[in-house]
């Protein structure tokens, strides 16, 4: 075996570490000059800051701390997070430990134990956020990642109990999945109470309202996911509820689709929505959401109405463009690709979309660290060490199996049934970059499909001789185990394992996993999940100013080759053609017998056509499941509590603009704040108020800021600047909303009174507002979108012939300060765009960090990370 190394963490790796997965002391009176601690610096309740430090003074309850960056905070011992561990070696000495107890004899206890903490070591093997953090820690702690509750039994008392599962699940810290089918449509009789029922999606909503609630409970949002089938009469309703405000906020949504469904979309056929005869007196008994089953039994379906499927593969194709939502999942692929399609069909989804799960279905995660397997001598991937550290592994999850504490005995049932583990990889990319091959090539394609399917290999082979010496899953019969589409393909390929599992059988249903990662992979600074790179370059502000940052490998690259542009094969998201991203996952999905963690990104000018040739692709590719982010698709408005009036499109464009008519919301802003002045005054204001004619027009100004690219449209009346509209950010999020605030103020401050220079006046005041970060240099440099409106504003005022003089103008702040060629530039993005993306404030850190990765929103500067 290698040497074990001493591994360091700094900054936020450190700060990660220390504050979810090193295990905590809960009595900080405990703490003691020379200790190590996390110390509160910004107590606010929503957004609070910590920092590393060393205790150098203890007075009672009052400390004081040195932070890392030398600053000397005081504060009291409640405010302080203290850790047993510091380093991630004791983490390592924990987790190996824990996961060895399990084995039968005290040798092979002392085997496996170091045999773990080999794979932990420097972090080629990193385990799951809750096995890092309860493993050998807490015996109330579960180590499962990923949860799904049986569909809710169509009843009150059924709909309470799933609530009560839910919230407890939540509240230890597991994602729960909940598919809503088996609840009675809209309007359905409800016999008992001499009524109809308020529906699936009602229902849904109370589900996403508790999930609300245990966020503000605690410091991390609860996750769920709430689905649907393809053939419940709610479907409608439940594709576009995102589109009214408040409904369903906490929730991530995903319709589950059916090969029918796909046919009868391909070949333009109706579709019929159905639901089960509510009056037939086993229905309470024996309906559970299973409508094949159901039918099986030779049971009553109504039919309650067609549709066209084109219609509404249409209508969940429009909602995904605008704003991601509702996921799509192939629900009855999955089960036929599925090992568990014999005894345990997957009804749902964890909330990130990785871990397909039966009802009262767990699974426990990992992931290989794949940037510790590069071979730099024979510039190829450590082929022999990968299988090892992949065959320790599968062993090191099974044992989770045996090791965590169970809540609900369904759960512990179900999973001693089928011992679902979930081994998945992060450093995908970064290990891409140190063989120089470019993410979504096809020379790519052929290098994961090798990868992937390599891992797949040692895995099953692990498993099966696990199942020799230990037995296998207690649902295991090997002629229908075989026979499912994941078996087919891989004992085609690798006749070993299928001549493995006949001799020995196999210790686990399913295997591999590919999740997110996003906060354990920001810990230990690789490339998250199977994603390329969101970015390279990044700002970063720190006491010593705002500095332009590298990820690592990037930075090594331009060390060693100063003055040089980075190789194509530093490859980012938004470089790809989202093609690529599906063809990628597909390659990949090949050898995963769960399902991945993966978004497609797509430009700005993605169409809902191109959409559904994207989703279509994915089904035809064979992928579980399609997520997709199209670059400022929030931008549009999705949520809407009034009818919608006929509104400015996106500000896109160097042109003239056509405004809102009267109706328009600065008007209904006018109107709402008239009313609420007493007469006299309202006089003066009706008099010094400026009234608008029906059409004005202006310029529209492309600046980037420190929350993402903003277009500010300046429309004027008689020559004069009179009205301001902003676009930033994704609707629904803090930054549209401050955004869209400070467009209305600004206007009604520039159309109220006479207009001696006011808007010389707003540029005063505008300029120069700074926040937790800057774009741009010099004269270019944009501190914050007040100071971007200041900017627009100023260059609106310098001339009298608006929209043409500005088509020559180059945009305040560019992105980057280079001349890019054609052939530089891929899909309308340059290598360089990514690092801009629109991002949001961070509930954690209350930084503009938060950014969307792999279906997930991760702050890239504390690592808060949550599902949605």
């Amino acid at each position: 075996m290698k040497t074990m190394q001493k591994q360091r963490l700094e900054g936020l790796s450190e700060k990660i570490f220390l504050d979810r997965y090193a295990w905590k002391n809960a009595d900080t009176n405990e703490t003691k000059v020379g200790d190590m601690v996390l110390v509160l610096t910004k107590d606010d309740p929503k957004f609070p800051a910590k920092e590393v430090g060393e205790v150098i003074e203890r007075d009672g309850r009052h400390v004081k701390v040195r932070t890392r960056s030398g600053e000397m905070v005081e504060s009291t011992v409640e405010k302080l997070t203290l850790t047993v561990e510091k380093t991630p070696e004791e983490m390592w000495d924990r987790l190996a430990a824990a996961m060895a107890s399990v084995e039968k004899t005290p040798e092979l206890q002392q085997q496996w134990t170091d045999n773990f903490r080999y794979i932990l070591d420097d972090w080629k093997l990193v385990p799951g956020g809750r096995i890092a953090a309860g493993a050998g820690a807490s015996e109330e702690l579960t180590l499962f990642n990923c949860y799904v509750i049986p569909s809710p039994k169509d009843s009150r008392g059924g709909i309470m109990s799933t609530l009560s599962e839910m919230t407890e699940i939540m509240a230890r810290g597991g994602g729960v999945g909940i598919n809503l089918s088996s609840l009675r449509p809209r309007r359905a009789i409800v016999k008992g109470v001499n009524g109809s029922s308020s529906g699936a999606v009602s229902w849904g909503g109370l589900f996403s309202y508790t999930t609300g609630l245990i966020e503000q409970g605690g410091s991390r949002r609860g996750a769920l996911m709430l689905m649907i089938n393809d053939w419940h009469p709610d479907l409608m309703d439940f594709i576009t509820v995102k589109q009214t405000m408040g409904q369903v906020t906490n929730a991530n949504l995903s319709v589950c689709v059916s090969n029918g469904f796909m046919e009868a979309v391909k070949k333009d056929l109706e579709w019929d929505l159905v639901f089960p005869d509510t009056t037939d007196p086993e229905y309470n008994e024996l309906w559970d959401g299973d409508l094949d089953k159901w039918k099986k039994l030779g049971k009553n379906v109504l039919h309650y109405r067609t549709v066209r499927a084109r219609d509404v593969w249409h209508t969940i194709m429009e909602s995904a463009w605008k704003s991601a939502e509702p996921g799509v999942v192939f629900m009855e692929y999955y089960n036929q690709m599925s090992n568990s399609w014999y005894f345990n069909p997957i009804i749902c989804t964890n909330p990130c979309g990785e871990q397909g799960l039966p009802g009262w279905g767990v699974c426990n995660l990992s992931a290989m660290n794949l940037s510790k397997f590069y071979d730099e001598e024979n510039h190829d991937v450590d082929w022999e060490e990968l299988g090892k550290v992949t065959r320790y592994s599968v062993r090191f999850l099974d044992n989770v199996i045996d090791k965590t504490p169970y809540h609900f005995e369904e759960n512990k049932e179900n999973q001693q049934k089928e011992r679902r583990v979930g081994l998945g990889t992060m450093g995908l990319a970064e290990l891409m970059i140190k063989l120089q091959i470019r993410y979504g090539s096809p020379e790519s394609l052929e290098f994961l499909d090798k990868l992937y399917g390599f891992i797949a290999k040692e895995s099953y082979l692990a498993s099966a001789e696990i199942a020799g010496e230990k037995g296998s899953f207690k649902a295991f019969d090997l002629e229908p185990f075989m026979q499912s589409g994941f078996m087919k393909n891989i004992t085609s390929v690798y006749p070993e394992v299928g001549a493995a599992i006949a001799e020995h059988g196999m210790r686990n249903v399913t295997v591999i996993t590919q999740a997110p990662t996003g906060s354990t992979g920001t810990m230990v600074g690789t490339s998250t999940g199977i994603e390329p790179y969101f970015a390279f370059k990044f700002f970063r502000q720190s006491r010593l100013g705002y500095d332009e940052q590298f990820v690592p490998i990037a930075q090594d690259w331009i060390n060693a080759h100063p003055g040089e542009e980075l190789p194509d094969y530093f490859v980012t998201a938004m470089d790809l053609l989202a093609e690529d991203h599906i063809r990628s996952q597909a390659a990949i999905q090949r050898w995963v017998d769960s399902s991945i963690s993966k978004t497609a990104n797509c430009p700005s000018d993605f169409t809902v056509e191109d959409t559904k040739r994207l989703y279509e692709l994915a089904f035809d590719l064979g992928c579980k499941g399609v997520t997709i982010y199209r670059d400022g698709s929030r931008d549009v408005q999705v949520l809407n509590t009034e009818k919608k009036e006929d509104k400015q499109e996106s500000a896109v464009a160097t042109e003239a603009a056509v405004t809102k008519d009267e109706k328009g919301s600065i008007d209904t802003l006018d109107k709402s704040l008239a009313v609420k002045v007493d007469d006299d005054t309202k006089k003066v204001f009706d008099k010094q108020y400026k009234s608008r004619p029906q059409v004005l027009r202006g310029a529209t100004y492309k600046i980037n800021t420190p929350f993402g690219m903003a277009y500010i449209t300046i429309n004027d009346n008689e020559g004069i600047p009179s009205e301001i509209f902003l676009n930033v950010g994704k609707a629904g999020s803090d930054v549209f909303a401050m955004a869209e605030a400070l467009g209305r103020v600004c206007s009604l401050f520039l159309r109220y009174g006479d207009h001696g220079q006011k808007e010389a006046l707003l540029i005063k005041h505008l300029k120069g507002i700074g926040g937790s970060g800057a774009i741009g240099f010099g004269a270019n440099r944009v501190e914050s979108i007040a100071d971007a409106v200041a900017k627009a504003l100023e260059a609106h005022i310098e001339s009298n012939e608006h929209a043409a003089a500005y088509e020559h103008i180059a945009p305040i702040a560019a992105t980057i300060a280079v001349e890019e060629s054609e052939a530089d530039t891929h899909a309308g993005h340059s290598h360089h765009e990514d690092a801009y993306a629109s991002r949001d404030l961070c509930t954690s850190c209350g930084s503009a960090s938060l950014i969307n990765i792999e279906g997930c929103k991760t702050c890239s500067n504390c690592g808060y990370s949550r599902c949605g």
